[in-house]
C-alpha cells in the first residue's frame, strides 16, 4: 500500500478565550491541509484562570506543537483573529507585558523559519473558537455543543485574504530547537566596585544582598515558563551557584554544575578595578584589549575561554536536544555563546552590554543554525541598574 501523502502546505488556526478576562480560560487549535481543507489534528484545553492574551498564546503554542507532531516537513501559515499575537509574532510589535514574554519566547522557539502569520476576522476562525468554548462548557458542566465526530468532519474556514507577502521558503522542516535561557549572576561586592572577578582561581566573592534580590526578581519573572525548563545548569563559581540555587528553588528544578561555563581567569588582575589596572599595568591592559590570544593577568585569554565554553555548549546540545535549559553563568561565557549563535566574530564580545541578573535566550537547531530570541533583558521596573 502507498504511504501517507506528503503534505506540502498546512494551516494552523488558533484561538483563546477567557470568560471574565481574567477568568476561566481555554484555547483551541486546528491543523488543516491547506490544499484540501482536511482537518489533520485539533486540540482544545482549559488552562484555569487566565487572560484572553495568555489563552491566545496558549492556542498558538498548541497549534505549533500539532504541526511538529504531524506535518513537520510542510510549509506553514498561522491564522489568528488576535491582532496582538499576529503582530508580535511577525516582529512588528514588541512584547511588552512581562507575563507574555515567556509565552512569546516558547512560540518563537516552535515556529519554523519561513512561517507566515496572518490576521483573520473572528468569523473566519470559527472552528478554533468553537472547540475552545466546548472545552469551557464541559468544564462548567454544560451540554456539549457538538459531537467530536462532527467537529472532526468540519471543513476549514474560508481562506483569509491573500497576505501582502508570500511565505518565505527554506528551513521548513526545522524541528524544535534546543533553547538556552542564559542568566548572568547577581551583583557581588566586586560588581558594585567594578572589580575584575575571576572564575574559580580568584577571591570568589558571593552574592551581595542586592544581587540576591536581583536574582529573586528574575526568578519570579521566569516562573511562568517553569514547566518548559528542564534543568538549571550553573557555572561552579560561588556567585553563579548561589544564583542558580535561588532560580532552581523558585522554578522547582534541579541544579547541575558545568565547569566550562565559569568566568575568565584574570590571574593577578583579580580584585583590581579597571582604573587601578590602567594605572599599574597599562601595557598589559592594552595588550589584552588588543588581542584575543593575550592572557589576562597571566590567566586566560578570550580564545581559551571560547574553546571551553563551546565544549560545554556541545555537551548541553547533546544531552538536552529539543529541550530548554536555564544556564547561569558570567559576562564572558554568555557573550561567547551569543557570538556563536549570531555567527559573529569573537571580537564582538567587546561590543555587548550584559547587566547583572539579565536574561538572554538562544535557540540552537539540529542543522547547525541558531537564533537569538532575547538579549540582556530584565524584569520590567527592576530596581537595579547595569554594572
Amino acid at each position: 500500500m502507498p504511504g501517507p501523502r506528503a503534505r506540502r502546505s498546512v494551516l494552523i488556526e488558533a484561538d483563546g478565550g477567557s470568560r471574565g478576562n481574567p477568568g476561566p480560560a481555554a484555547y483551541g487549535a486546528v491543523l488543516f491541509d491547506a490544499e484540501t481543507g482536511e482537518v489533520i489534528a485539533e486540540r482544545a484545553e482549559c488552562i484555569g484562570r487566565a487572560t484572553n492574551n495568555v489563552a491566545e498564546y496558549s492556542g498558538l503554542i498548541a497549534g505549533l506543537e500539532l504541526f511538529h507532531e504531524h506535518t513537520p516537513d510542510a510549509d506553514l501559515e498561522v491564522r489568528m483573529d488576535s491582532k496582538l499575537v499576529v503582530e508580535q509574532m511577525s516582529g512588528r510589535w514588541r512584547v511588552k507585558h512581562p507575563g507574555m514574554v515567556p509565552l512569546a519566547s516558547r512560540a518563537q522557539q516552535l515556529t519554523p523559519f519561513g512561517t507566515t502569520f496572518t490576521w483573520i476576522p473572528r468569523e473566519q476562525n470559527k472552528h478554533a473558537d468553537r472547540i475552545l468554548n466546548e472545552a469551557l462548557d464541559a468544564r462548567a458542566g454544560k451540554p456539549a455543543r457538538r459531537s467530536t465526530a462532527e467537529s472532526a468532519a468540519e471543513p476549514a474556514a474560508e481562506p483569509a485574504a491573500e497576505p501582502a507577502a508570500s511565505p518565505a521558503r527554506g528551513w521548513a522542516a526545522m524541528r524544535p530547537a534546543t533553547t538556552l535561557v542564559l542568566v548572568r549572576h547577581g551583583v557581588t561586592a566586586h560588581t558594585v566596585d567594578k572589580r575584575f572577578s575571576s572564575g574559580l582561581g580568584g577571591s570568589n566573592p558571593g552574592l551581595a544582598e542586592e544581587g540576591r534580590n536581583q536574582i529573586r526578581a528574575t526568578a519570579d519573572w521566569l516562573s511562568p515558563i517553569a514547566d518548559e525548563i528542564d534543568v538549571v545548569v550553573s557555572s561552579p563559581v560561588r556567585r553563579t551557584h548561589e544564583s542558580a540555587e535561588i532560580l532552581g528553588a523558585r522554578l522547582d528544578k534541579p541544579v547541575l554544575i558545568e565547569d566550562g561555563l565559569s568566568e575568565m581567569e584574570f590571574g593577578s588582575w583579580d580584585g583590581l578595578t579597571f582604573a587601578e589596572l590602567r594605572e599599574r599595568h597599562p601595557d598589559e591592559l592594552d595588550a589584552w584589549l588588543g588581542s584575543l590570544d593575550q592572557p589576562a593577568g597571566g590567566g586566560e585569554s578570550f580564545r581559551v575561554v571560547e574553546k571551553r565554553v563551546l565544549v560545554s555548549l556541545d555537551r548541553l546540545l547533546e544531552e538536552y536536544p529539543g529541550r530548554t535549559v536555564l544556564v547561569v553563568s558570567h559576562v564572558t561565557p554568555i557573550k561567547v555563546l551569543v557570538a556563536r549563535a549570531l555567527g559573529a566574530p569573537l571580537e564582538s564580545v567587546h561590543r555587548m552590554e550584559m547587566a547583572p541578573a539579565s536574561v538572554s535566550v538562544l535557540s540552537f537547531f539540529d542543522d547547525g543554525n541558531a537564533a537569538m530570541r532575547m538579549f540582556n533583558a530584565r524584569p520590567p521596573d527592576a530596581a537595579f541598574t547595569a554594572r
